[in-house]
């Protein structure tokens, strides 16, 4: 399987920005998924990289690999959304939630 790769883009500190990195990286850890590569870039910090990326709100979820590309944009709180989003199954995700 392709390692998972991911990009966040953040915009600066911000409350909405640290709920995406913990929302992303809980769901993760629940559904046992602990080795990744997550880049977190600060569109503030490096506004030149939101261009390249043709960033248009933030917090923005990029999975990078295993193709194909996918988006997925907020806090990252739905989780049923965020694991569509990376192409994982939101059906076993709650079901591994319900038998715990």
């Amino acid at each position: 399987m392709t390692r998972l790769s991911l990009k966040l883009f953040v915009s600066g500190r911000s409350m909405r920005s640290d709920a995406a990195i913990s929302n992303l990286e809980l769901t993760l850890s629940q559904i046992g998924i602990d080795d990744f590569d997550l880049l977190i870039i600060d569109v503030l910090a490096n506004p030149q990289a939101a261009e390249d990326e043709f960033i248009l709100a933030t917090p923005t979820l990029v999975k990078v690999t295993p193709e194909p590309e996918r988006r997925t944009i907020g806090d990252l709180s739905d989780k049923a959304l965020l694991l569509r989003g990376l192409d994982l199954s939101p059906a076993a995700y709650l079901r591994d939630l319900n038998e715990a």
